[in-house]
């Protein structure tokens, strides 16, 4: 479809171009040539353990052996599958099209502004929570070192305006360019993967306990669903996510095609292994006395550093403490990085005013889309009260961008192709396996969490709806985005109605098999739907 010229006097309707054939819905370009590509493999792979190796490591493997016991090592295995499984369709796209923050782009290209709109907002809302909550979490643990910041499981005021400052300096270290965030960052993870590497040798040179696979009720004490349940709810799925972050700066690599996906998996793949080997480690290293009341009766506040004090290994804990601070810091780095990209996209699709598509023409940042999401972020943490407050829909949020990107991958394979690297063998089926993934990690995020994100997601289109009116033929957008409305309908019914938190009226597992068959249909409608958008 070719373009057609807007005369200099014309008005531009919200980056919608009229043409011969009907309405053009995509953008004018952004700032995109001012982004340097300085990010070769190491830096693409750092930036990726970055984003991933935060928190996670420090709290999923006593989550998940106080939910599913020795057992949670399949977890593990199952989560990192699951993601390998999105990740592919990621890398796919990124490889194919380098986009600064794609995976806002993705689903606007393919189909529509009501799915572009509504995943763009979702990730700048998801961006700024998540530099909060970070920000919010790195306080709650330097509290120990600095009292006064954390009481009364609430930050303090003094609490909240650290994290704001915290904010700030790495906003500060980001606005220089992509070169100096990347040798910074490269730095910052080699330390974040020596010390759970050094905390896996001395818990189990100190502390050996091959007796505690059947000491606190066999293998599996909880039953083997338990695995299923830990993914979700212990966090682990959390604890490996983050992967995503070299494929929203594909725009800045100095090779996508051959960096990316190798970068993605690496990354991916050492940090399951990293998480299997700690969920081994601390299954083995806690005293087996301490399991009179099974897993479940654990109650560590800091597992592994209460553990390295209960070894007598005060060192250790010091260390641990340490980077309870210093880990987050990092991800965190990397969430200003990734997210300003995000935002940079959310403005390109005519989501935000085009004023944020701006790139800095010497650092090759976008830094108004980072000043607007540190301002958001600044708003969202200080009427907080800690890291619980802030993380609750985050990651309900990011699972379901994920999905709507394998929704366009399905809809450039079939309307498309140019638009793909042609990496991936099989996508044919790997694009609805990771729409069909996606669904059910959101379905297993409980219904406590889905009953304020998908309500709020739903008004958003009606916010939609208002803000274009003008300038879009609704009926023609509701149409191509009705299978969208449709998915988060039966997301909040079929949540409601499960059994991860709902009223159990399907019990398990049969809610996970009609999540999937119901997800499965939802994808052929929406890459039909996608694919009749982009042939009008």
């Amino acid at each position: 479809m070719r373009r057609a010229r807007r005369r200099d006097n014309e008005p531009r309707r919200c980056g919608v171009t009229a043409t011969a054939t009907g309405p053009d819905t995509r953008p004018e370009p952004g700032q995109d040539a001012n982004l340097k590509r300085d990010l070769g493999y190491w830096s693409l792979t750092g930036v990726a353990c970055g984003g991933i190796i935060g928190s996670g490591w420090l709290f999923g493997s006593f989550y998940g052996a106080q939910a599913a016991g020795p057992a949670a090592v399949i977890s593990w295995v199952i989560g990192g599958a699951a993601l390998t499984l999105v990740a592919l369709v990621l890398i796919e796209l990124g490889a194919g099209r380098p986009e600064a923050g794609g995976m806002v782009r993705w689903p606007f290209i393919a189909n529509g502004p009501l799915a572009g709109t509504l995943i763009g907002w979702t990730m700048l809302l998801a961006v700024a929570s998540t530099m909060a909550a970070q920000a919010s979490a790195i306080v709650q643990y330097a509290n120990r070192y600095l009292p006064g910041l954390y009481e009364d499981e609430a930050l303090t005021l003094r609490g909240r305006f650290a994290g704001v400052g915290l904010l700030l300096v790495l906003v500060i270290l980001n606005w220089f360019g992509v070169r100096l965030f990347a040798r910074l960052n490269l730095l910052v993870t080699a330390v974040k993967v020596l010390v759970p590497v050094l905390t896996i040798v001395a818990l189990l040179v100190s502390s050996f306990h091959p007796g505690n696979i059947s000491a606190g009720g066999g293998f599996a004490p909880y039953g083997w669903s338990a695995s299923l349940t830990a993914i979700a709810g212990a966090g682990i799925i959390y604890a490996i996510d983050g992967f995503a972050s070299p494929i929203e700066l594909s725009a800045e690599a100095k090779n996508p095609r051959r960096d990316i996906p190798r970068a993605v998996l690496t990354a991916i793949g050492l940090a399951v292994l990293l998480n299997i080997v700690l969920q081994l480690t601390f299954v083995f290293a806690v005293p087996t006395e301490s399991l009179g009341d099974g897993w479940r009766g654990l109650t560590f506040a800091s597992p592994f550093g209460e553990l390295a004090l209960l070894l007598n290994l005060s060192w250790l804990a010091a260390v641990v403490y340490a980077d309870a601070v210093f880990s987050p810091g990092g991800s965190t780095y990397v969430a200003v990085a990734a997210g300003s990209r995000e935002t940079y996209a959310v403005a390109k699709n005519e989501a935000l005013p085009r004023w944020f598509a701006g790139v800095s023409e010497r650092s090759g940042v976008p830094r108004r889309a980072m000043a607007l999401n540190f301002a958001l972020s600044v708003v969202i943490l200080l009427p907080s009260s800690g890291w619980r407050d802030l993380i609750t829909v985050v990651g309900t949020l990011a699972l379901l961008t994920y999905a709507l990107c394998s929704v366009a991958a399905g809809t450039f394979r079939e309307a498309a192709p140019e638009r793909l690297a042609g990496w991936v063998r099989g996508l044919g089926w790997i694009a609805p396996a990771g729409f069909v993934v996606a669904s059910e990690l959101v379905h297993w995020s409980d219904w406590e969490n889905l009953r304020i994100a998908l309500p709020e997601l739903l008004a958003a289109v009606l916010l939609f709806a208002v803000l274009r009116r003008r300038d879009l033929d609704l009926r023609a957008e509701l149409r191509t985005g009705a299978w969208l409305l449709g998915y988060l309908v039966w997301l909040l019914v079929m949540s409601g109605l499960g059994s991860f938190g709902g009223m159990n009226l399907i019990p398990a597992p049969w809610d996970t098999v009609a999540v999937a068959l119901s997800a499965l249909a939802t994808y052929r409608w929406g890459v039909r739907s996608g694919v009749a958008h982009l042939r009008r």
